[in-house]
């Protein structure tokens, strides 16, 4: 077999590939081997025709399709092997020459990884984010706690009040005559929540269970339904019951409810040490990140696109694998036909984000090779051992059905995280400290009380469900 390499544009290379005439027969014969008991040929027996009979009756090309099947990935592994090149798409093959007693010719044409110069990775100066973990975090922990543990309790001894729920009916009316989705009927109103328009919540508070009275209130002007904006309405509104929130004394008793502590002062000190774990686990990330792209702009890499769409495909694998676990079954499409979008728009949201990734991915690669970075034995046990826990499998059945392949993306797995950690140790790092829920503050929990139960559509509701923060 000989190899010619051909860059005819940049990240593009073509592969011409002759493979020796001996090898090519070998193939013929193997596939004819395979479909001869297809032909029925006069004069022999099904199956039995031998290989020049099939060829005279239905062309000598009729064994090419399986010989060149059987050909062609073998040989471009190999030819890739003697070039040394990384492969990133799909093979576009071209067949130059074929036929019996001939040498097979053909070319693959296919996108290989971008060349990466990296002009300085050592001393770029970054910051580190130290984040200080208070005892405001703590108390906002345990806040969300109680929060989640609170009970809603019936009110009767007493009017409503700000940030009850009301459960009322409604009827809304404009110069006297009801409109489409303004009535409701059993629907459970947090007071103070803005779930309602302007001005419709604030004129229940005082008003008792059984109490039937008006709701003065004008749609804002610029209100999404064009029928009511900007027009004044009456709602006709009764409360059918009053309930509030009823949350747990902090306390001893408290931490022995929620916890496995019995005091509260030692349920506090659980909560300061997971927060701190968390604050170093950001601070570290916060450092990594930064040398990164401290690095990343001293770099020159043309990433061909092929590889960003790849990076996007998996996000969209991860994304709908997720999707039918959480929701069992609804999957990336459903998904995207909820949110009224394509595959297409979504792709493009993702552009950005994986372009980003595959440079840190082609950079990060770049210093295991520059810095001969090896990862040894003991730690892809390690990886081994942790994919078979995942997975539910035995070590030695892993390693059993590995691929060289296999064994290589483990290593490439490794030794990124590696090279992150050898820029980092020659990086010029300034520590700054920040509060610990600057950035933590979305990572909390939020209560959302949803009722999707009443009939009112849009007319006298800002939005189709309760929203407690």
């Amino acid at each position: 077999m000989s190899v010619k390499l051909e860059k005819p544009e940049k990240n593009i290379v073509v592969l011409e590939i002759e493979v020796d005439k001996e090898i090519f027969a070998k193939a013929l014969e193997k596939a004819y081997n395979k479909n001869k008991r297809k032909f029925d040929i006069p004069g022999f027996r099904k199956g039995k025709a031998p290989m020049g009979a099939i060829e005279r009756v239905y062309g000598e090309s009729v064994f090419y399709e399986d010989a060149v099947d059987d050909i062609i990935p073998g040989k471009y592994d190999e030819a890739v092997e003697e070039m040394k090149i990384q492969p990133v798409s799909r093979l576009d093959i071209d067949i130059k020459e074929i036929g019996k007693d001939k040498n097979f010719v053909f070319t693959a044409k296919v996108t290989v990884k971008p060349e990466v110069i990296v002009s300085e990775y050592k001393g770029v100066e970054a910051e580190k984010y130290v984040y200080c973990v208070e005892d405001k975090d703590i108390d906002k922990e345990i806040n969300a706690v109680v929060k989640r543990n609170s009970r809603m309790v019936t009110v009767e001894d007493r009017p409503v009040q700000d940030q009850d729920t009301a459960d009322i009916n409604y009827e809304g009316f404009i110069d006297d005559v009801p409109f489409p989705g303004g009535k409701g009927e059993g629907h459970s109103l947090k007071i103070g929540s803005g779930s309602f328009i302007p001005g419709f919540e604030e004129q229940l508070i005082g008003k008792n269970t059984g109490d039937e009275f008006d709701v003065k209130v004008k749609f804002p002007d610029e209100y999404h339904s064009a029928e009511v904006a900007g027009k004044d309405a009456i709602f006709k509104v009764k409360i059918n019951s009053i309930s509030m929130t009823e949350y747990q004394e902090i306390d001893d008793e408290f931490a022995k409810d929620v916890s496995e502590f019995d005091t509260l002062d030692e349920y506090k000190a659980d909560i300061r040490s997971k927060l701190q774990e968390q604050a170093d686990n950001r601070s570290k990330a916060s450092v990594e990140n930064n040398v990164v792209d401290a690095v990343l702009k001293n770099t020159e890499i043309d990433v061909p696109d092929v590889m960003v769409e790849n990076q996007i495909d998996h996000y969209l694998y991860d994304f709908d694998r997720q999707l039918q676990y959480q929701y069992q079954g609804l999957g990336l499409d459903k998904y995207l036909e909820y949110m009224g979008t394509s595959r297409t728009e979504f792709r493009k949201q993702y552009k950005e984000q994986a372009l980003k990734e595959v440079k840190v991915i082609l950079l990060l690669e770049k210093i295991v090779e520059l810095e001969n970075i090896t990862v040894d034995e003991d730690k892809i046990n390690e990886e081994i051992e942790k994919t078979a826990k995942q997975y539910n499998m035995a070590v030695e059945d892993i390693k059993k059905n590995m691929t060289p392949q296999d064994l290589e993306y483990f290593k490439e797995q490794l030794s990124r995280p590696m090279a992150i950690e050898f820029l980092v140790s020659q990086a010029k790092v300034t520590e700054i400290e920040k509060p610990y829920a600057i950035e933590h503050d979305h990572d909390h929990d939020h209560d959302h009380d949803h009722d999707h139960d009443h009939e009112c559509d849009h007319e006298g509701c800002d939005h189709d469900h309760d929203h407690e923060e």
